[in-house]
């Protein structure tokens, strides 16, 4: 069942595992669009897919609860394999830790914290994160190089941020990518940026 769950997830057409051999590489990706375009979905599929190929994904959702996080795998699931009830599911979700943060209290510093003490007390050792919220806003170019660091250090496969673009920023990166991203879109390797 988990290969009709991958072949069924719309991410698939994208061929980002072409582009790696289908295997995971140390990589940063990015997911932009204005609010309430779709971001935490494509990202909830992004986690799906590394999970199906056994990967640990911890999700961080920064000003977002842990119900309303759950809530949207249990949707992209169901969406995923036509309503239809499997049997794997349970199997699959424990590759899966969700992690949440306040706005106000997100940092590096803190996360490295309490990821370690998870790893460390052999709980919980992620291969893939997804960090939705990311304040780019507020934070410099240094913030995500110590953030790709961090993914090096810890052995991680990937990680994929979403950001908030806005309708009345028009300032873009040469390649494109618009504010609050523009300064920082040479860090990534994947950008996707989805238009209404």
């Amino acid at each position: 069942m988990e290969n009709t769950i991958q072949g069924n997830n719309p991410l698939r057409a994208l061929g980002l595992e072409e582009r790696t051999g289908g295997e995971l590489h140390a990589m940063m990706g990015l997911v932009m669009a204005r609010a309430g375009l779709g971001k935490t979905a494509i990202l909830v599929q992004f986690a799906l897919d590394c999970m199906l190929l056994g990967n640990k994904v911890l999700h961080v959702a920064i000003g977002e609860g842990l119900e309303k996080t759950r809530v949207w795998y249990d949707d992209i699931l169901s969406l995923l394999t036509d309503g239809e009830k499997v049997d794997d599911i349970p199997a699959i979700m424990k590759n899966r830790m969700i992690m949440t943060f306040k706005e106000s209290s997100f940092s590096k510093a803190l996360l490295e914290e309490r990821l370690d003490d998870l790893v460390q007390q052999n709980i919980y050792k992620p291969e893939c994160l997804i960090i939705d919220g990311y304040d780019f806003a507020n934070n410099d170019k240094k913030s995500l190089e110590e953030l790709r660091t961090f993914m090096n250090e810890r052995g991680l496969k990937m990680i994929w941020f979403s950001a908030v673009s806005h309708r009345g920023d028009q300032r873009v990166s040469l390649d494109g990518v618009p504010a609050p991203c523009h300064e920082v879109d040479g860090l990534f390797e994947t950008v996707l940026f989805i238009r209404p």
